[in-house]
């Protein structure tokens, strides 16, 4: 299996099959690297004061939507490694909330967080386009459910895409 294929909803936990089904194309890694400059540009028309905005009280600001998306990135892509490498089965999962308490993505300027998720895609672009043909179906467990190495693969632009439309129909 290469890249130029989709993964089968076994491939991963339920809840990222909607992340899945996001991405268009049968290739990953052209989604990942059309994406980088469609969602940089989109982020950069939101102005450094909008980037505060919330639209309800409780809900996070667009800051730290971006900062979620950069370490969820980060997440998928060190999965990705992990069981591509074959360095074990099981990787703990990750409380969102609580992993955007710490981040303090509000002190961050709007400009720091675009360049951070230019140079994350870059790596994630990076790591999938060297990825040995043998590692795309490599399997293990995460946050207590089975991936492939190419759910992974999908799960990073279709996570992306689902927090610009979650942007699009309900911040700006």
């Amino acid at each position: 299996m290469a890249m130029n294929a989709r993964p089968a909803p076994e491939d991963a936990a339920p809840y990222s099959n909607k992340y899945i089904r996001l991405v268009e194309s049968d290739d990953c890694l052209a989604a990942m690297t059309a994406q980088l400059d469609e969602a940089t540009a989109f982020f950069g028309g939101i102005s450094e004061e909008t980037s505060l905005h919330r639209y309800a009280p409780e809900k996070w600001s667009i800051r730290q939507m971006l900062g979620h998306v950069n370490d969820t990135e980060r997440i998928f892509t060190y999965r990705a490694l992990w069981f591509a490498r074959d360095l074990g089965s099981t990787l703990p999962g990750f409380e969102q909330e609580v992993a955007v308490a710490g981040a303090e993505a509000d002190h961050i300027p709007w400009a720091a967080h675009i360049e951070e998720f230019r140079n994350v895609r870059r790596a994630s672009v990076d790591l999938f386009r060297n990825m040995p043909s043998t590692a795309w179906t490599r399997r293990g467990t995460a946050s207590g459910f089975s991936f492939t190495v190419l759910a992974f693969g999908f799960m990073v632009p279709g996570h992306v895409t689902h927090h610009i439309r979650i942007l699009r129909e309900r911040y700006l």
